[in-house]
């Protein structure tokens, strides 16, 4: 999945009219929303805005003629390629109008260009596994969590041995459990956990 790296702004003038595009990344619907508290400028015409969360979306006109403000900002998101990303643009009205064609392009033009000039990164997915081990093993096991960029989300001793709870990404998973198995001389066992 690719997102922004960070905050993103990107201003155009169209028309007179000051538009001004505000991104950020958004681990969720929530974040992307306190986003928007942030990036409403109370002063503006308009404050337009879209977001996609995986695949949860949300857009708004913001009292612009239907379909010419949020709809094409979400578009702007969806053809840059970017995901888990909210994006507001706020415009200052100049005096003259635009016509519902010239706002479509006038939101959804200043989104995409600030999407494109904005740095992205790559996430990869991660999974979180139970890996339960004999008391002996757990050093082995440990030593194994940095190789792979493991997070240790818990770890529980009980009777007969440890169970820890781990975060690492999806790809590195089938190599991950070769190696527990092999620090271990099988007697680990890795068990994906539900998302």
């Amino acid at each position: 999945m690719i997102t922004l790296a960070a905050r993103h702004r990107f201003e155009t003038e169209v028309k007179r009219s000051r538009f001004i595009a505000l991104a950020a990344p958004a681990a969720s619907p929530e974040e992307a929303l306190a986003f928007l508290g942030e990036a409403r400028d109370e002063n503006a015409t308009h404050n337009c805005w879209a977001y996609k969360v995986g695949a949860l979306y949300r857009f708004s006109d913001d009292g612009e003629p239907s379909g010419t403000a949020g709809r094409p900002i979400l578009g702007a998101i969806e053809s840059q390629g970017v995901d888990h990303v909210m994006v507001v643009v706020v415009r200052h009205f100049g005096g003259i109008k635009l016509g519902t064609g010239g706002l479509a392009r006038a939101y959804g033009g200043a989104a995409a260009e600030c999407l494109r000039t904005a740095p992205r990164i790559e996430v990869k997915p991660r999974v979180t596994v139970r890996v339960k081990a004999p008391f002996d093993a757990t050093g082995a096991i440990h030593s194994l969590f940095d190789r792979f960029d493991a997070h240790k989300r818990g770890e529980d001793y009980g009777a007969n041995g440890a169970t820890f709870e781990v975060e690492l990404a999806e790809d590195a998973l089938p190599s991950f459990e070769h190696a527990v198995a092999d620090a271990t001389r099988g007697r680990a066992a890795v068990t994906p956990l539900e998302p």
